[in-house]
């Protein structure tokens, strides 16, 4: 078997991660894949070494990138090429821009004289119908989707049943039969054995960390970490942990707030004691698997995946008209509420037994659900029972 897999661009998140692991694990289990991605714009960290790490050297293409250009027009064609060279069993396209290009340059592999028995898998690692772009954007993109979809997509593989249920049923994308929930998964070697960062940073042994880990971007809501640090000034240390284009902007801003800048997980999760999220949307967001894992207690805004991440809803506590809800592996407020992202955190950092049930429910939950080696196996799985389409059209004589 043969696997083209695509993404946009290696930059630092859970998707980067994911196609690594499984272009390592698919070869080591003896399937030939290759990894196309695009370039990594400024103000984005890369991690192509992260790749090499792994033995895993991608093929990149500068012509792809995240936003909508008319370079778009030169990697179908690319792609295309590529597809006619490569001859994949199958395409699995990771993200949005490299899921459009990607199925687009495929429906011309199909048409080609010649072509391999190809079968299209995409997978939403989050989506763009929301707090992304504009209505008429995000309408566009929507629509292209639709379509990707019902022409050349024979699997939709998403990350919870809330992604489902969002995808599928909300923004009416793809068929009931197309969908398969396949977890994010993750090394768990790869978070163990750090050094803290404390002394580095300027905090001492007995303070509280609240650390906020990822990209710094719009969609990651950091203005909502900054004004509940705010809120809570002198109650613990806040810590923002990655880069982004909105760093510079926020740091002019934030108050009670140290920006530590791109770090290593292990170093990170052996320094942090609660660890927040305040994303716009997500789909699994990576950093709350990883904090899972390492036994720390968690608090998000309840979008997306996250839902399905933390679990059925224990307790719903106002406190002075400020509403958050407690998990059965975590704490979660509305999007954007800052009172009530606040009174959760205020709530979690009180309550030491609620920390630690809370730690060790999301360690097991983890360990169980979001290995790497269940995402390996998973994906194989979905590939060996992908539909046969028709036989390939014999080249001319």
């Amino acid at each position: 078997m043969r696997v083209l897999r695509l993404i946009a661009r290696l930059n630092v998140g859970g998707p980067a991660r994911h196609v690594v692991w499984l272009s390592e694990g698919l070869a080591a289990g003896g399937i030939e894949t290759l990894l196309v991605t695009g370039t990594v714009p400024a103000g984005e960290e890369d991690m192509s070494d992260f790749a090499a790490s792994r033995g895993v050297t991608p093929l990149v293409l500068p012509s792809m990138s995240r936003e909508l250009s008319p370079r778009d027009i030169l990697t179908i064609w690319q792609l295309w090429r590529l597809m006619l060279r490569f001859r994949p069993d199958v395409v699995h396209t990771h993200t949005a821009k490299a899921g459009a290009v990607g199925r687009i340059a495929g429906l011309l592999y199909r048409l080609t004289p010649g072509r391999r028995n190809v079968r299209f898998v995409h997978t939403y690692h989050g989506h763009v119908f929301h707090s992304y772009y504009g209505a008429l954007k995000t309408r566009f993109f929507l629509t292209i989707e639709r379509m990707l979809a019902r022409l050349n997509t024979d699997r939709i593989v998403v990350l919870s049943e809330q992604q489902l249920r969002e995808i599928r049923d909300d923004f009416h994308v793809g068929r009931a039969d197309q969908f398969a929930i396949v977890p994010l998964g993750i090394d768990f070697a790869d978070l163990r054995g750090g050094e803290p960062l404390r002394a580095e940073l300027g905090i001492a042994p007995h303070e509280t960390i609240v650390g906020i880990v990822g990209r710094v971007t719009a969609i990651k809501n950091h203005d909502l970490f900054l004004r509940v640090a705010a809120r809570l000034e002198g109650a613990a240390r806040f810590v923002v942990y990655g880069d982004g284009g909105d760093r510079a902007r926020l740091e002019q801003q934030a108050r009670n707030v140290v920006f530590a800048g791109t770090r290593g997980a292990r170093e990170i999760y052996a320094s942090v004691d609660v660890v927040a999220l305040t994303s716009r949307n997500e789909g699994t967001p990576l950093a709350l698997i990883e904090a899972m894992a390492m036994g720390k207690p968690v608090i998000s805004t309840a979008v997306g995946g996250v839902v399905d991440l933390l679990g059925g809803v224990e307790e719903r506590i106002t406190e002075n008209g400020a509403v958050f809800e407690i998990r059965e592996r975590g704490i979660t407020a509305a999007s954007d509420d800052d009172a009530g992202f606040a009174a959760g955190l205020q709530h979690l950092l009180r309550d030491a037994p609620l920390r630690r049930r809370l730690a060790e429910r999301g360690r097991i939950y983890a360990e169980k659900t979001h290995s790497k080696e269940q995402l390996i196996a998973a994906i194989l799985r979905l590939y060996r029972r992908l539909p046969s389409r028709d036989a390939p059209q014999q080249s001319p004589s």
